[in-house]
């Protein structure tokens, strides 16, 4: 697949996040773009108004015969009438990750690959490579705050890709620096088992190019067998670690902290974004550019002026009397730093968490830990749980999860959560989850205005 000869290119499946990325990339170099989603979304309408040709129907004469590149979604169903009308038809059919793979193949490149934290890795570090004048091309799984994007171009022949292991498509990806932040069990529809997922995360560290560089989470599991001819561990505070945070201090919802390295230091860092693992996070991104050979003073103020993501510890409404953060959490883990983070920032708050457990084999699977995490809220409110490319499992549903919560819990629909809302105070709300749950954000913002 040659990259610089395309000239019109077909998106099956257009508005998801990390295929607008690449529909955005090829836009971007003047290809023709256009494509199928099965509903027009805030991201689809930007794509459409960028200058591509979107549709929302699954029809055959509604599609682009003309196209020399069709990019399908893992989560397009396999019977889908255009995808199968396309490979009937002989078509060059591909999945997205195999555009990626060209991509690094071609770049110099930098991915980001782990169940969770690889989202606000690789914008913090795209964030820095801009911001400071280094450059690079950013492909991410979420939306900058600083940019309202996540593509950009530059003509720095460097690439930052969010590394997703869903369908095992990270493993087409070729990184000379590969992060990895952690290999907790998820997808278990994909892998079966947690061995085998942490298989798929052993050989992605082994598709690192010579002489490349892995940069992991300090006490990974099977830590002895990630592979790469230079490796640097990072945390959050263990000194064991080659890169780690020190001098934490919590100011106005944010962080200032050092980060310590056994051959330099980079003082007086400011994060104004709030998660104490997004602190983690920034030590992984920092240790990059130093790595790339930016410059202390560029890091510090690049880091200074970094945003956030939509959806990661964003602060919906901040101010004296109410705290509401919305965030994309979707597994136990990142429930349990999202929660725990956020009555830390705000303590004695009430903390209120409404969530919206995705997919019914991920709530089957992980119920107990769900359960866990959540008790760590002083109340929490259930979603009914948010299907994605699934069809319902007989027994599993949110109900699962509220049965072994220790807080008090109710489930609700979206519509309820609202009514609910405007008669019930809540000091600290939390809005999880990566379904439709963002619908609420803008109605609930209006509410506790």
């Amino acid at each position: 697949m040659d990259l610089n000869n395309i000239h019109r290119v077909y998106f099956i499946g257009i508005g998801g996040i990390g295929m607008s990325a690449i529909a955005r990339y090829f836009n971007e170099k003047g290809v023709k773009v256009s494509g199928y989603d099965r509903t027009p979304t805030a991201l689809t309408r930007q794509l459409e108004a960028e200058g591509m040709q979107i549709h929302y129907t699954d029809e055959v004469n509604l599609l682009d015969k003309d196209a020399n590149l069709v990019v399908y979604t893992p989560a397009i169903p396999a019977a889908h009438t255009e995808l199968t009308w396309y490979r009937d038809h002989q078509y060059e059919v591909v999945k997205r990750s195999d555009v990626l793979q060209e991509i690094t193949r071609s770049l110099f490149a930098i991915t980001v690959a782990g169940t969770h934290g690889k989202t606000t890795v690789s914008t913090m570090i795209a964030h820095l490579l801009r911001d400071s004048g280094y450059g690079c091309n950013a492909f991410l799984g979420g939306i900058s705050v600083n940019y309202d994007k996540n593509f950009w171009s530059s003509r720095k022949q460097v690439a930052v890709i969010e590394a997703d292991e869903y369908d095992r498509s990270f493993l087409k990806l070729s990184p000379d620096i590969a992060v990895l932040t952690a290999m907790d069990a998820d997808h278990l529809d994909i892998y079966g088992t947690p061995e085998a997922m942490e298989d798929a995360f052993i050989q992605y560290t082994h598709n690192i190019k010579p002489n490349g560089t892995l940069i992991a989470r300090f006490g990974l599991h099977r830590d002895k067998e990630l592979n790469a001819t230079n490796k640097l561990l990072y945390s959050l505070q263990n000194d064991a670690a080659d890169a780690y945070a020190q001098n934490i201090r919590m100011k106005n919802g944010g962080y200032e902290f050092d980060v310590m390295h056994k051959d330099w230091m980079i003082d007086n860092l400011e994060l104004h974004i709030g998660g104490m693992h997004n602190v983690e996070n920034a030590v992984v991104a920092v240790t990059v550019a130093h790595l790339l050979g930016i410059g202390t003073d560029k890091i510090r103020a690049a880091l200074s002026s970094f945003k956030g993501i939509k959806r990661r510890f964003e602060y919906v409404v901040k101010n004296d009397h109410q705290i509401y953060i919305d965030d994309y959490a979707h597994h136990p883990e990142e429930l349990k730093a999202l929660i725990t983070s956020a009555k830390a920032l705000f303590p004695g708050r009430k903390t209120t968490v409404i969530f919206q457990p995705h997919l019914f084999s991920r709530t089957r699977d992980l119920a107990e830990g769900f359960a866990a995490s959540l008790s760590l809220a002083d109340e929490v409110i259930l979603l009914p749980i948010y299907p994605a490319r699934e069809l319902p499992i007989e027994g599993v549903s949110s109900e699962m999860i509220a049965a072994m919560i220790t807080v008090p819990v109710s489930i609700m629909q979206k519509e309820e959560v609202l009514q609910w809302l405007k008669s019930n105070p809540v000091p600290l709300l939390i809005t999880a989850g990566a379904g439709d749950i963002d619908q609420l954000k803008e109605p609930i913002k209006e509410i506790l205005k």
